[in-house]
């Protein structure tokens, strides 16, 4: 006789669902921001961060159970902090954007990652989410490496002759749309994800198949 398991009303996709959406809008403010800067970076950023920080809080509770929750809570935290720091007007300058963005990433990409990998190992959740986990905690980790690579004081002035204007191409205007980058590839990602069928189904249904044969003398 096997004992029912406790119904949720939401699941992973769900979550995934909701920072998709967040990716999703942090990706098309910046796409169609014809400004650039650390401060207007910054503000799409610190949005992201506090929302999608309040998304893992909440699954604390609703979506994960005791044993997998700690992952969520660092995420929680460690998106919030970013979130906060940054919504300062009056801190949001160039240097604080690169500390800010690719500490959040570096150490967010991290943890997620090893979530990831001690989901697989442990197999106590199903292959489909530890390996998103891992393809996110990458992605954060590439972020936060491809911010690293790009040289804070750049500047690269150029001419449009058929326009007849100069544009200066800075380090920050290149950082921002790094981000935004990042955010459109999250939020297609996790999309996908959240709509595809979930394994747990199959995986549910093969041991019930073999038992019968297992019994036969």
């Amino acid at each position: 006789m096997t004992s029912a398991a406790p119904l949720r009303t939401l699941e992973v996709r769900h979550l995934q669902l909701a920072r998709a959406f967040f990716a999703a809008l942090a990706a098309v403010m910046i796409t169609f921001s014809p400004d650039h800067s650390a401060a207007v970076g910054l503000a799409v950023f610190s949005g992201f961060a506090i929302a999608t920080g309040l998304m893992w809080f909440a699954a604390v509770w609703l979506i994960f159970p005791k044993g997998d929750r700690w992952a969520a809570v660092l995420l929680g935290i460690l998106a919030l902090l970013a979130g906060m720091a940054t919504g300062m007007p009056g801190l949001r300058t160039d240097t604080m954007f690169f500390v800010a963005v690719i500490a959040w990433a570096v150490l967010s990409g991290i943890v997620e990652l090893v979530a990831g990998i001690r989901a697989r190992r442990m197999m106590h959740l199903p292959r489909s989410q530890s390996r998103d986990a891992i393809t996110i905690g990458a992605l954060g980790i590439l972020l936060g490496i491809g911010l690293l690579a790009v040289p804070v004081q750049y500047a690269l002035t150029y001419t449009i002759e058929e326009a007849g204007q100069t544009f200066t191409l800075t380090g920050i205007t290149i950082a921002v749309g790094i981000f935004g980058g990042y955010a459109a590839i999250v939020a297609v990602y996790l999309g996908i994800a959240a709509f595809s069928p979930r394994q747990t189904d199959a995986e549910a249904i093969e041991p019930i198949a073999e038992a019968p044969a297992e019994r036969k003398p």
